[in-house]
């Protein structure tokens, strides 16, 4: 096999993978513990697969996990947990304030939360998020093996 035919296979081959990455998902690290014990239980760092299909098609409900881009930070991502969708209510505290506070969802947002309630940056901080702001849900562990599970969308209350 020549060295024109091994270029061309590797470009056509880098082009399907990226199309393949772009169009499904992707893995990536899940650093912290804003959502302990979902994720790096005990110290454990998990390795998730992104899932970029339900954001394109707008099918993200109450109970799943997406990765977002901050609002503090748009170089940063954040994964958290969907607790309230468009028109919903949803009840919470403020950081180191014991008052509740009712928060109407609008039209193009979502309320987001970590499981590891005070020790995460999240929709109590900043509020709701926009659509636009989410990158992808978060659907399996992949790694390490045997924390390997699908994840289900549940509200953790």
């Amino acid at each position: 096999m020549g060295v024109w035919c091994r270029v061309k296979n590797l470009l056509f081959g880098v082009a399907i993978g990226r199309t393949v990455i772009d169009t499904f998902g992707s893995v990536a690290r899940v650093d912290g513990i804003s959502m302990q014990p979902t994720f790096n239980p005990n110290t454990t760092v998990d390795f998730v697969f992104l899932s970029y299909i339900p954001v394109r098609f707008d099918s993200i409900k109450r109970g799943d996990i997406i990765v977002a881009i901050s609002p503090r930070n748009p170089n940063e991502t954040i994964i958290k947990r969907v607790i309230g969708v468009e028109g919903d209510v949803v009840v919470s505290k403020k950081k180191n304030n014991t008052s509740k506070i009712r928060n109407f969802i609008p039209r193009g947002y979502y309320w987001i939360e970590g499981d590891h309630k005070g020790h995460s940056y999240d929709s109590t901080s900043f509020g709701p998020i926009s659509k636009g702001l989410v990158v992808a849900k978060v659907s399996v562990i992949i790694w390490p093996p045997s924390r390997w599970q699908l994840l289900q969308s549940q509200v953790n209350k």
